[in-house]
Protein backbone atom coordinates (compact mmCIF):
# COMPACT_ATOMS: atom_id res chain seq x y z
CA UNK A 1 0.00 0.00 0.00
CA UNK A 2 1.30 3.40 -1.03
CA UNK A 3 1.98 5.80 1.82
CA UNK A 4 1.74 9.57 1.57
CA UNK A 5 2.95 12.47 3.66
CA UNK A 6 0.13 14.88 4.37
CA UNK A 7 1.87 18.10 3.43
CA UNK A 8 3.68 20.14 6.04
CA UNK A 9 2.04 18.16 8.87
CA UNK A 10 4.58 15.41 8.24
CA UNK A 11 1.87 12.84 8.93
CA UNK A 12 2.78 9.67 7.03
CA UNK A 13 -0.12 7.31 6.47
CA UNK A 14 -1.41 4.75 3.99
CA UNK A 15 -3.40 6.52 1.26
CA UNK A 16 -6.53 4.85 2.61
CA UNK A 17 -8.33 6.52 5.52
CA UNK A 18 -11.51 6.02 7.54
CA UNK A 19 -14.30 8.58 7.33
CA UNK A 20 -16.29 8.09 10.52
CA UNK A 21 -19.47 10.03 9.75
CA UNK A 22 -21.48 6.88 8.82
CA UNK A 23 -20.71 4.95 12.00
CA UNK A 24 -23.05 7.24 13.91
CA UNK A 25 -25.80 5.18 12.24
CA UNK A 26 -24.55 1.90 13.76
CA UNK A 27 -25.03 0.65 17.29
CA UNK A 28 -22.00 0.98 19.54
CA UNK A 29 -20.89 -2.66 19.47
CA UNK A 30 -21.01 -2.88 15.68
CA UNK A 31 -19.24 0.46 15.24
CA UNK A 32 -16.46 -0.50 17.64
CA UNK A 33 -15.98 -3.81 15.83
CA UNK A 34 -15.73 -2.08 12.43
CA UNK A 35 -13.29 0.55 13.72
CA UNK A 36 -11.10 -2.07 15.35
CA UNK A 37 -11.05 -4.18 12.21
CA UNK A 38 -10.05 -1.12 10.19
CA UNK A 39 -7.11 -0.47 12.50
CA UNK A 40 -6.02 -4.09 12.50
CA UNK A 41 -6.27 -4.10 8.71
CA UNK A 42 -3.76 -1.28 8.42
CA UNK A 43 -5.83 1.92 8.38
CA UNK A 44 -4.15 4.53 10.56
CA UNK A 45 -6.04 7.78 9.89
CA UNK A 46 -9.54 8.37 11.26
CA UNK A 47 -11.60 11.47 10.53
CA UNK A 48 -14.58 12.49 12.65
CA UNK A 49 -16.34 15.65 13.91
CA UNK A 50 -18.22 16.99 16.89
CA UNK A 51 -21.23 17.31 14.56
CA UNK A 52 -21.27 13.55 13.89
CA UNK A 53 -23.30 12.78 17.06
CA UNK A 54 -21.61 9.81 18.79
CA UNK A 55 -18.95 9.12 16.15
CA UNK A 56 -16.16 10.51 18.33
CA UNK A 57 -17.31 8.50 21.30
CA UNK A 58 -17.24 5.25 19.29
CA UNK A 59 -13.70 5.96 18.10
CA UNK A 60 -12.66 6.56 21.70
CA UNK A 61 -14.14 3.25 22.80
CA UNK A 62 -12.58 1.34 19.91
CA UNK A 63 -9.11 2.84 19.63
CA UNK A 64 -8.04 4.65 22.80
CA UNK A 65 -5.62 1.84 23.70
CA UNK A 66 -3.76 2.29 20.39
CA UNK A 67 -3.93 6.08 20.36
CA UNK A 68 -0.20 6.53 19.82
CA UNK A 69 -0.33 4.35 16.70
CA UNK A 70 -3.08 6.25 14.86
CA UNK A 71 -3.95 9.73 13.64
CA UNK A 72 -7.25 11.33 14.60
CA UNK A 73 -8.71 14.41 12.93
CA UNK A 74 -11.83 16.05 14.29
CA UNK A 75 -13.73 19.24 13.54
CA UNK A 76 -15.65 22.09 15.13
CA UNK A 77 -18.58 23.99 13.65
CA UNK A 78 -18.38 26.58 16.43
CA UNK A 79 -19.34 30.12 15.51
CA UNK A 80 -17.65 31.81 18.45
CA UNK A 81 -14.76 31.22 20.83
CA UNK A 82 -16.79 30.05 23.84
CA UNK A 83 -18.59 27.47 21.72
CA UNK A 84 -15.28 26.29 20.26
CA UNK A 85 -13.77 25.74 23.71
CA UNK A 86 -16.85 23.83 24.84
CA UNK A 87 -16.83 21.61 21.75
CA UNK A 88 -13.13 20.84 22.07
CA UNK A 89 -13.55 19.70 25.67
CA UNK A 90 -16.33 17.32 24.60
CA UNK A 91 -14.31 16.04 21.64
CA UNK A 92 -11.24 15.22 23.74
CA UNK A 93 -13.37 13.52 26.39
CA UNK A 94 -15.25 11.45 23.82
CA UNK A 95 -12.09 10.37 22.03
CA UNK A 96 -10.39 9.52 25.34
CA UNK A 97 -7.32 11.53 24.37
CA UNK A 98 -5.51 14.71 25.37
CA UNK A 99 -4.57 15.80 21.86
CA UNK A 100 -5.78 15.85 18.25
CA UNK A 101 -3.46 15.24 15.34
CA UNK A 102 -5.54 17.65 13.23
CA UNK A 103 -8.28 19.98 14.42
CA UNK A 104 -10.36 21.46 11.63
CA UNK A 105 -12.81 24.29 11.27
CA UNK A 106 -15.83 22.46 9.87
CA UNK A 107 -17.80 23.54 6.76
CA UNK A 108 -16.16 26.94 6.66
CA UNK A 109 -18.03 29.58 4.68
CA UNK A 110 -14.99 31.86 4.79
CA UNK A 111 -11.29 31.71 5.51
CA UNK A 112 -11.16 31.97 9.28
CA UNK A 113 -8.10 34.11 9.95
CA UNK A 114 -6.25 35.95 12.71
CA UNK A 115 -7.63 39.42 13.31
CA UNK A 116 -11.13 38.58 12.02
CA UNK A 117 -12.62 39.41 15.41
CA UNK A 118 -13.68 35.87 16.33
CA UNK A 119 -10.47 34.92 18.15
CA UNK A 120 -10.90 31.34 16.92
CA UNK A 121 -7.79 31.14 14.77
CA UNK A 122 -5.70 32.68 17.56
CA UNK A 123 -7.11 30.02 19.89
CA UNK A 124 -6.09 27.33 17.40
CA UNK A 125 -2.57 28.71 17.45
CA UNK A 126 -2.52 28.58 21.25
CA UNK A 127 -3.80 25.02 21.22
CA UNK A 128 -0.99 24.08 18.86
CA UNK A 129 1.60 25.80 21.03
CA UNK A 130 0.25 23.86 24.03
CA UNK A 131 0.36 20.53 22.15
CA UNK A 132 -3.39 19.97 22.39
CA UNK A 133 -3.69 20.36 18.62
CA UNK A 134 -0.75 19.23 16.54
CA UNK A 135 -1.88 20.62 13.19
CA UNK A 136 -4.47 23.20 12.11
CA UNK A 137 -6.88 22.26 9.33
CA UNK A 138 -10.09 23.46 7.73
CA UNK A 139 -12.88 21.96 5.62
CA UNK A 140 -14.94 23.65 2.93
CA UNK A 141 -17.47 22.73 0.27
CA UNK A 142 -17.41 25.86 -1.89
CA UNK A 143 -14.53 26.04 -4.34
CA UNK A 144 -14.09 29.81 -4.03
CA UNK A 145 -13.73 29.56 -0.26
CA UNK A 146 -11.28 26.67 -0.65
CA UNK A 147 -9.14 28.65 -3.08
CA UNK A 148 -9.05 31.58 -0.65
CA UNK A 149 -7.98 29.23 2.14
CA UNK A 150 -5.06 27.86 0.12
CA UNK A 151 -3.93 31.35 -0.88
CA UNK A 152 -3.97 32.45 2.77
CA UNK A 153 -1.17 30.07 3.76
CA UNK A 154 -2.73 29.78 7.21
CA UNK A 155 -3.61 26.09 7.20
CA UNK A 156 -1.72 22.83 7.15
CA UNK A 157 -4.56 20.79 5.66
CA UNK A 158 -7.63 21.40 3.54
CA UNK A 159 -10.51 18.96 3.41
CA UNK A 160 -12.65 19.30 0.28
CA UNK A 161 -14.91 17.10 -1.90
CA UNK A 162 -12.82 15.37 -4.57
CA UNK A 163 -13.43 12.40 -6.84
CA UNK A 164 -13.10 11.50 -10.49
CA UNK A 165 -16.35 13.39 -11.04
CA UNK A 166 -14.65 16.61 -9.98
CA UNK A 167 -13.79 19.24 -12.57
CA UNK A 168 -10.67 21.00 -13.75
CA UNK A 169 -10.98 23.70 -11.08
CA UNK A 170 -10.93 21.08 -8.31
CA UNK A 171 -7.87 19.40 -9.81
CA UNK A 172 -6.13 22.79 -9.88
CA UNK A 173 -7.02 23.15 -6.19
CA UNK A 174 -5.24 19.87 -5.45
CA UNK A 175 -2.19 21.04 -7.35
CA UNK A 176 -2.26 24.39 -5.52
CA UNK A 177 -2.20 22.54 -2.20
CA UNK A 178 0.76 20.49 -3.40
CA UNK A 179 2.63 23.63 -4.40
CA UNK A 180 2.00 25.07 -0.92
CA UNK A 181 2.97 21.78 0.78
CA UNK A 182 -0.55 21.67 2.18
CA UNK A 183 -2.18 18.32 2.90
CA UNK A 184 -5.36 17.63 0.92
CA UNK A 185 -7.97 15.41 2.58
CA UNK A 186 -10.52 14.21 0.05
CA UNK A 187 -14.07 13.88 1.32
CA UNK A 188 -16.88 12.48 -0.81
CA UNK A 189 -14.47 10.50 -2.96
CA UNK A 190 -17.50 8.37 -3.86
CA UNK A 191 -19.51 11.49 -4.74
CA UNK A 192 -22.04 10.91 -2.00
CA UNK A 193 -22.61 7.28 -3.01
CA UNK A 194 -23.11 7.91 -6.73
CA UNK A 195 -19.81 6.22 -7.53
CA UNK A 196 -20.73 2.60 -6.90
CA UNK A 197 -17.46 0.84 -7.71
CA UNK A 198 -14.61 1.28 -5.26
CA UNK A 199 -11.92 0.29 -7.78
CA UNK A 200 -12.01 3.36 -10.06
CA UNK A 201 -12.54 5.63 -7.05
CA UNK A 202 -9.39 4.31 -5.41
CA UNK A 203 -7.32 4.14 -8.61
CA UNK A 204 -8.13 7.73 -9.51
CA UNK A 205 -7.22 9.17 -6.11
CA UNK A 206 -3.98 7.17 -6.00
CA UNK A 207 -2.60 9.30 -8.84
CA UNK A 208 -2.28 12.27 -6.48
CA UNK A 209 0.66 12.10 -4.11
CA UNK A 210 -0.68 14.70 -1.70
CA UNK A 211 -4.32 13.51 -1.45
CA UNK A 212 -5.67 11.39 1.42
CA UNK A 213 -9.16 9.97 0.76
CA UNK A 214 -11.42 9.39 3.75
CA UNK A 215 -13.89 6.70 2.77
CA UNK A 216 -17.21 6.91 4.58
CA UNK A 217 -17.60 3.45 6.10
CA UNK A 218 -20.77 2.12 7.70
CA UNK A 219 -20.82 -1.63 6.94
CA UNK A 220 -18.26 -4.38 7.25
CA UNK A 221 -18.58 -5.27 3.55
CA UNK A 222 -17.63 -1.68 2.68
CA UNK A 223 -14.63 -1.85 4.98
CA UNK A 224 -13.56 -5.13 3.40
CA UNK A 225 -13.37 -3.46 0.00
CA UNK A 226 -11.05 -0.75 1.25
CA UNK A 227 -8.95 -3.21 3.24
CA UNK A 228 -8.49 -5.30 0.10
CA UNK A 229 -6.75 -2.26 -1.40
CA UNK A 230 -4.01 -2.46 1.23
CA UNK A 231 -2.36 -5.45 -0.45
CA UNK A 232 -3.92 -5.18 -3.90
CA UNK A 233 -4.53 -1.52 -4.76
CA UNK A 234 -6.59 -1.07 -7.93
CA UNK A 235 -4.67 0.34 -10.88
CA UNK A 236 -5.77 2.66 -13.70
CA UNK A 237 -6.19 -0.09 -16.24
CA UNK A 238 -8.04 0.42 -19.51
CA UNK A 239 -11.10 -1.20 -17.91
CA UNK A 240 -10.99 1.21 -14.97
CA UNK A 241 -10.44 4.21 -17.26
CA UNK A 242 -13.49 3.16 -19.27
CA UNK A 243 -15.65 3.02 -16.13
CA UNK A 244 -14.48 6.51 -15.16
CA UNK A 245 -15.24 7.96 -18.58
CA UNK A 246 -18.70 6.38 -18.71
CA UNK A 247 -19.54 7.69 -15.24
CA UNK A 248 -18.36 11.17 -16.17
CA UNK A 249 -20.71 11.16 -19.16
CA UNK A 250 -23.66 9.91 -17.10
CA UNK A 251 -23.08 12.30 -14.22
CA UNK A 252 -22.03 15.34 -16.19
CA UNK A 253 -23.38 18.61 -14.80
CA UNK A 254 -24.93 19.54 -11.47
CA UNK A 255 -26.13 16.79 -9.17
CA UNK A 256 -26.95 16.43 -5.50
CA UNK A 257 -24.32 14.64 -3.40
CA UNK A 258 -26.80 13.94 -0.60
CA UNK A 259 -24.75 15.73 2.07
CA UNK A 260 -27.89 16.99 3.84
CA UNK A 261 -26.56 20.44 4.72
CA UNK A 262 -29.71 21.90 3.11
CA UNK A 263 -31.87 20.20 5.71
CA UNK A 264 -34.30 20.51 7.34
CA UNK A 265 -36.83 21.61 4.75
CA UNK A 266 -39.57 23.89 6.18
CA UNK A 267 -42.26 21.60 4.76
CA UNK A 268 -40.44 18.32 5.37
CA UNK A 269 -39.14 17.41 1.91
CA UNK A 270 -36.33 14.85 2.25
CA UNK A 271 -34.14 16.90 -0.02
CA UNK A 272 -30.92 14.93 0.37
CA UNK A 273 -32.53 11.88 -1.25
CA UNK A 274 -35.36 13.34 -3.32
CA UNK A 275 -33.07 15.75 -5.19
CA UNK A 276 -31.01 12.84 -6.50
CA UNK A 277 -33.67 10.15 -6.78
CA UNK A 278 -33.17 9.72 -10.55
CA UNK A 279 -29.53 8.82 -9.99
CA UNK A 280 -30.26 6.57 -7.04
CA UNK A 281 -32.82 4.64 -9.09
CA UNK A 282 -30.19 3.95 -11.70
CA UNK A 283 -26.93 3.76 -9.78
CA UNK A 284 -28.15 2.18 -6.55
CA UNK A 285 -31.17 0.24 -7.82
CA UNK A 286 -33.55 -1.02 -5.18
CA UNK A 287 -37.25 -1.79 -5.17
CA UNK A 288 -37.47 0.19 -1.94
CA UNK A 289 -37.09 3.45 -3.90
CA UNK A 290 -40.52 2.78 -5.39
CA UNK A 291 -42.15 1.91 -2.08
CA UNK A 292 -45.15 3.75 -0.70
CA UNK A 293 -42.85 5.57 1.70
CA UNK A 294 -40.76 7.06 -1.10
CA UNK A 295 -43.78 7.71 -3.30
CA UNK A 296 -45.17 9.89 -0.50
CA UNK A 297 -41.78 11.53 0.01
CA UNK A 298 -41.47 12.41 -3.67
CA UNK A 299 -45.08 13.62 -3.89
CA UNK A 300 -44.28 16.11 -1.13
CA UNK A 301 -42.18 17.96 -3.71
CA UNK A 302 -45.50 19.27 -5.06
CA UNK A 303 -45.72 21.36 -1.87
CA UNK A 304 -42.36 23.08 -2.42
CA UNK A 305 -42.76 26.79 -1.70
CA UNK A 306 -39.51 27.66 -3.48
CA UNK A 307 -38.55 29.63 -0.40
CA UNK A 308 -34.88 29.36 -1.35
CA UNK A 309 -33.72 28.10 2.06
CA UNK A 310 -32.19 24.94 0.57
CA UNK A 311 -30.45 26.83 -2.22
CA UNK A 312 -28.96 29.28 0.25
CA UNK A 313 -27.54 26.47 2.38
CA UNK A 314 -26.32 24.21 -0.44
CA UNK A 315 -22.50 24.07 -0.26
CA UNK A 316 -22.41 23.20 -3.97
CA UNK A 317 -24.59 26.21 -4.89
CA UNK A 318 -27.15 24.05 -6.68
CA UNK A 319 -30.60 25.19 -7.79
CA UNK A 320 -32.20 22.67 -5.46
CA UNK A 321 -35.89 23.42 -6.18
CA UNK A 322 -35.23 22.88 -9.88
CA UNK A 323 -33.42 19.60 -9.15
CA UNK A 324 -36.35 18.44 -7.02
CA UNK A 325 -38.81 19.14 -9.83
CA UNK A 326 -36.71 17.29 -12.41
CA UNK A 327 -36.28 14.29 -10.15
CA UNK A 328 -40.00 14.19 -9.37
CA UNK A 329 -40.97 14.23 -13.07
CA UNK A 330 -38.53 11.42 -13.80
CA UNK A 331 -39.73 9.48 -10.77
CA UNK A 332 -43.35 9.62 -11.98
CA UNK A 333 -42.28 8.30 -15.38
CA UNK A 334 -40.45 5.42 -13.76
CA UNK A 335 -43.37 4.69 -11.44
CA UNK A 336 -45.84 4.60 -14.35
CA UNK A 337 -43.61 2.27 -16.35
CA UNK A 338 -43.03 4.87 -19.06
CA UNK A 339 -39.30 4.66 -18.25
CA UNK A 340 -37.51 1.53 -17.06
CA UNK A 341 -34.43 1.50 -14.90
Amino acid sequence: MKKIILGKTGIETPQNAFGALPIQRRNTDDAVEILRKAYEGGIKFFDTARAYTDSEEKIGLALSDVRKDIFIASKTMAKNLDEMKEQLDITLKNLKTDYLDIYQFHLADRCIAPGDGSGMYEYMEQLKADGVVRHIGITAHKIGVAEEIVESGLYETLQFPFSYLSGEREEKLVQACKAENMGFIAMKALAGGLINDYRPAFAYISQFENVLPIWGIQREEELNQWLSCMDNPPQLTEEIKSIIENDKKELDGDFCRGCGYCMPCPIGIEINQCARMSLMLRRAPSESWLSEKWQDAMKNIENCMECGACTAKCPYELNTPELLKKNYEDYKRVLSGEVTV
